[in-house]
C-alpha cells in the first residue's frame, strides 16, 4: 500500500489532474472539498458566473473522484475561514490596507488546519493543484519552495508563509507541468472539468464587490472624511477610505485639470492623500510577519529579486533583517508599495520567503 494523501479539491481541473497524477505516482489519495462560507456570508451574484466554492464544485469535485475510483469527502471549516480569512480581509481594509485573502486561506486553511486534519486522520501528506515545487536541499537541511514549469501560472507568491513542516509534508504534482498539458490530460480521462474556466474572484466575493462585503459584515465603517494633496491641505471629501487603493486613479468623485492618484490613506486622520504618479514611487519598504524558507533567518544584508504584488514580475533588490522584520530596498524606485499586500524574495527560482508591507 502506498503513502496516504489527503487532496484538496476544488472542483477545479488542477486539482482534478492533481489526483489522476498522484495515483499513477503510486499513492493511495483521498480527496476533499473544503466548505468555507455559506450563502449568507457573502454577496450572491449570478449563480452562473460561480466558478469558486460553489455547490456545482463539490459536484465536479465528487464526480472526478467517483470516475479516478477514489474517496471523496467534505470537511466544513466555515468558521475558521470567516476568522481568519473574511474578517481579516474586512478588518485589513478599514485599517487602511489592502489585504490578499489568498494568502491568508494558504496559511490558515490549506495548508494548516487542513494538514492537521489529515495527520489526525493518518494521512502521510496533503497535496494541492497548486503550481509550484517543493525540493529538499540536503547541504541547507531545508525544504524549498521552488517555481514550477510554467511560469505563467507561478503561484510561489501566495504560497510563501508555507513553514518547513508544512513543505515537508506537501505534494505539489503539477510542478512539472504546463497548463495546456494539464487539460489535455483532463480531456484524455474524460473529466467533467477538462475545460472549466480558471476561477479568478475572490471566493467570497464573486461579483468583485469588496465594499460592499465589507458593508455587509462591519458595522463600524470608517466614515466620510477629507481628500488631501500632499503637504496636506484639503482638496475634498471623500467616501470613507474602505473606497480607495493605493495607486488609484479612477472613481475618486473629484476631478482636477490633471490625473491625480491615491497616494496613501491615513486611518489616524481619515485622510485619503492625493498626487502626482511620480509620488506613488518609491524604493524601500519595511516587512512584518515575515516567513523564511530559503534561510532560517537573515545574517546579514541579502541579494534577492522582489515581488510586491502578484502580477508584478520581481526586481532587484537587497533585504536585511530590522529586528523580528525585514527592510526591503529596491534598485530602483517601485510603483504603488502597498500596506497589506505580501512582498516575496527569490533566489534565482527558490523562494526565499516573505512578508506582509506595512
Amino acid at each position: 500500500m502506498g503513502k496516504k494523501v489527503l487532496l484538496g479539491m476544488s472542483g477545479g481541473v488542477d486539482s482534478s489532474v492533481a489526483a489522476k497524477l498522484l495515483l499513477d505516482m503510486g499513492y493511495e489519495v483521498t480527496g476533499v472539498t473544503l466548505k468555507l462560507f455559506s450563502d449568507d456570508d457573502i454577496v450572491l451574484c449570478d449563480r452562473a458566473t460561480r466558478t469558486c466554492c460553489s455547490l456545482s464544485d463539490v459536484e465536479d469535485a465528487r464526480s472526478v473522484a467517483f470516475k479516478l475510483g477514489i474517496d471523496h469527502f467534505v470537511f466544513n471549516f466555515k468558521d475558521e475561514f470567516k476568522e481568519k480569512v473574511m474578517e481579516h480581509f474586512s478588518k485589513s481594509y478599514i485599517e487602511g490596507k489592502t489585504p490578499n485573502p489568498c494568502i491568508e486561506c494558504n496559511r490558515h486553511i490549506k495548508f494548516d488546519k487542513m494538514l492537521r486534519r489529515a495527520k489526525e486522520l493518518g494521512f502521510d501528506y496533503i497535496a494541492t493543484g497548486h503550481y509550484a515545487s517543493i525540493k529538499f536541499d540536503k547541504d541547507l537541511k531545508r525544504y524549498l519552495l521552488v517555481r514550477p514549469n510554467d511560469r505563467t501560472k507561478d503561484q510561489t507568491y501566495v504560497l510563501y508563509s508555507l513553514t518547513q513542516e508544512q513543505l515537508a509534508h506537501t505534494i505539489f504534482p503539477l510542478s512539472g507541468l504546463e497548463k495546456s498539458q494539464v487539460r489535455k490530460i483532463a480531456e484524455e480521462c474524460g473529466l467533467v472539468n477538462s475545460r472549466k474556466p480558471d476561477s479568478q474572484d475572490i471566493c467570497f466575493v464573486p461579483d468583485g464587490d469588496y465594499v460592499e462585503f465589507i458593508e455587509k459584515n462591519e458595522r463600524d465603517l470608517p466614515p466620510e472624511g477629507d481628500f488631501v494633496d500632499m503637504s496636506g491641505n484639503v482638496l475634498g471629501r471623500h467616501k470613507g477610505i474602505i473606497h480607495y487603493t493605493i495607486g488609484q486613479r479612477r472613481g475618486l468623485g473629484i476631478t482636477f485639470n490633471k490625473p491625480v492618484y491615491v497616494i496613501k490613506k491615513d486611518t489616524a486622520s481619515n485622510t485619503v492623500v492625493l498626487g502626482d504618479e511620480k509620488d506613488l514611487f518609491s524604493k524601500t519598504l519595511v516587512a512584518g510577519d515575515v516567513n523564511l524558507i530559503s534561510v532560517e533567518k537573515l545574517e546579514k544584508p541579502m541579494r534577492v529579486t522582489a515581488k510586491a504584488r502578484y502580477t508584478q514580475k520581481e526586481q532587484p533588490a537587497t533585504i536585511e533583517a530590522l529586528g523580528e522584520k525585514i527592510l526591503v530596498t529596491f534598485d530602483e524606485p517601485q510603483r504603488a508599495l502597498t500596506p497589506g499586500q505580501a512582498v516575496v524574495f527569490y533566489d534565482g527560482d527558490v523562494v526565499v520567503g516573505g512578508g506582509t508591507i506595512e
